[in-house]
């Protein structure tokens, strides 16, 4: 539990630099776009069927 405090504490400080040095805009678009590509391989990895072991 105190891990994971400490992970989004991190998370919290790096996007306040974001956010105080004006690069939240630039951020952003990026941000956007990696979701765009994640949501495509999200489906893509739905529609492929799994290629595992075999059963006989």
């Amino acid at each position: 539990m105190l891990y994971n405090a400490v992970i989004f504490l991190i998370l919290a400080l790096v996007a306040a630099a974001f956010g105080f040095l004006g690069i939240a805009g630039s951020a952003t678009a990026l941000a956007q776009g990696l979701f765009v590509l994640f949501v495509c391989l999200a489906v893509g990895s739905l529609l492929i069927k799994p290629r595992g072991p075999q059963r006989r």
